[in-house]
């Protein structure tokens, strides 16, 4: 088994160690084992369990997300439709978030096409923003 320290561990995963013992302190990743100097040890079961946790985190799955998948991954006998639920809603939190950065990227459209050159006294850009 693998005894590795935070740092190693920050590497492999290429996590921070504060967002690691942040992970610990919210109870995503288990309290470490401790070296007999006190420093915390992790294996590869952790690694995992950080690698999922990060996978997730890319994926768009808020914490509480996350801490339910967590937890239906450690009930094997569990349904899978609970994953899919959890799946379905990041799903749509995901297409309003890019509902809304298409409706921003019109609306900067909008202000780039405005612009006529000229000097900054009677550049549309600057006028549009300032009534934003």
């Amino acid at each position: 088994m693998l005894h590795l320290p935070i740092g190693e561990v920050a590497r492999r995963t290429k996590l921070k160690i504060p967002t690691i013992r942040f992970y610990e302190e919210i109870g995503l990743l288990p309290a470490p084992q401790r070296a007999p100097n006190g420093r915390r040890v992790y294996g590869e079961t952790e690694i995992s369990r950080l690698a999922f946790i990060q996978n997730a985190r890319q994926l768009g799955f808020g914490l509480d997300q996350i801490r339910a998948l967590l937890d239906l991954s450690s009930r094997p006998a569990s349904t899978c439709e609970d994953a899919r639920t959890i799946a379905q809603d990041n799903l749509q939190i995901v297409k309003s978030r890019i509902a809304a950065l298409r409706s921003l990227e019109r609306e900067l459209q909008q202000i780039v096409v405005s612009c006529e050159g000229g000097t900054a006294r009677d550049c549309r850009i600057i006028e549009a923003l300032a009534k934003l």
